[in-house]
């Protein structure tokens, strides 16, 4: 359990600290009530990818440029939503669920507060409060919400992520071609791979694994569907390797057949495998 402290900055700035040692190129800038959210040069605002018109436009024309060049063809437009949605929402949910991960605080992150720069993989925002545990030295600063217990925060986590999911899901929604329930699949699977992934950076998998079963029960968090799905597969020479089946799927395959996740549902055992072993090997 990690213990959580009361450091100079927001009761989140330790977090992000350590968040963005710990993934390559990402940094987040925490803005105080007077700094605005950056726009231009490079930014999108989340709440405008959330209104769905020119801004969201042009931050899915990357995406369709980026597959063109790969590809030597485009990708259909729901898949390249897809691929933006994804592109954001990685990172978006890292900056809830790294506090709730290593500092037991909860920030509430609104979309009209978060900015993306997503070449730099840059974030900027605003939290509004903070959710915490009783014996939290920060429970008594302003903007504390002081919850009973574990699963009182877990709740907190699934509200934060939620309230800053529902609009992106209104603004990428059309363009999707999903329905609902799959769009929040969709969302589960932001919040369990971001998470596992800053996890294994850490060293902590299997508490991150354990935490997620917990955060996201089978069908039993609404919104949010399906589950973390994580399981081990048993390599040739009796190695257990960590794996999970992701709730949606990215859609890869419909530019090359042959390009599918490791966790995808259409990944076999066997390829997963044979891919897990080629990369401890080199």
């Amino acid at each position: 359990m990690p213990v959580a402290t009361l450091t100079a900055g927001s009761p989140v700035s330790e977090a992000y600290a350590r968040l963005t040692a710990a993934v390559p190129g990402m940094r987040v800038t925490e803005l105080s009530a007077c700094d605005p959210v950056p726009r231009g040069a490079g930014w999108v605002g989340a709440d405008e990818l959330a209104a769905g018109g020119d801004a969201l436009a042009a931050f899915l024309a990357w995406d369709d440029a980026q597959v063109l060049r790969d590809h030597g063809r485009r990708g259909r437009p729901d898949v390249i939503a897809g691929f933006g949605l994804h592109r954001y929402a990685w990172y978006a949910c890292l900056l809830v669920t790294a506090p709730w991960f290593l500092l037991r605080r909860v920030p509430t992150v609104p979309v009209a507060g978060t900015a993306f720069h997503r070449t730099e993989r840059r974030l900027a925002v605003r939290t509004e409060g903070f959710a915490c545990l009783p014996d939290d030295p920060a429970a008594g600063l302003p903007g504390a919400r002081v919850v009973a217990d574990e699963a009182g925060l877990r709740a907190e986590v699934r509200t934060a992520v939620a309230a800053h999911f529902a609009p992106l899901l209104d603004g990428f929604g059309p363009r999707l071609r999903r329905g609902r329930r799959a769009q929040w699949g969709m969302a589960t699977d932001e919040v369990v791979d971001g998470l596992w992934y800053l996890a294994q950076r850490l060293g902590e998998e299997d508490r991150a694994r354990a935490e997620l079963e917990l955060l996201l029960p089978a069908n039993q968090a609404a919104p949010y569907t399906g589950a973390p799905g994580f399981r081990n597969l048993t390599a040739p020479d009796g190695r257990e390797l960590p794996t999970r089946d992701r709730v949606s799927c990215c859609l890869s395959y419909t530019l090359d057949p042959a390009d599918t996740c490791l966790s995808c549902p259409r990944t076999s055992d066997a390829e997963r495998l044979r891919r897990m072993t080629e990369e401890a090997a080199c």
